[in-house]
């Protein structure tokens, strides 16, 4: 299954040398490098990771006999 997300992407300022992307859709999913392709490369991971912990944490507290299922969206 392929996610896609947006990838916000600043470039390099006098403040800061490097990109920086961030992805809207998910609030604290943000990445940075010397390249846009590595700031993208590091946004990818983070909003990996991050979905990660939100489905752990999402996981928890749910009662024993409760089901799960798939949703997909087209």
């Amino acid at each position: 299954m392929t996610h896609e997300f947006t990838a916000v992407i600043e470039p390099p300022d006098d403040e800061d040398p490097f990109w920086v992307a961030t992805c809207p859709e998910l609030p604290g999913a943000n990445g940075q490098g010397e390249s846009e392709q590595e700031a993208l490369d590091s946004l990818r991971e983070a909003i990996r990771l991050l979905l990660e912990v939100r489905l752990e944490q999402g996981l928890q507290g749910i009662k024993e006999n409760a089901k799960q299922a798939v949703v997909s969206l087209t």
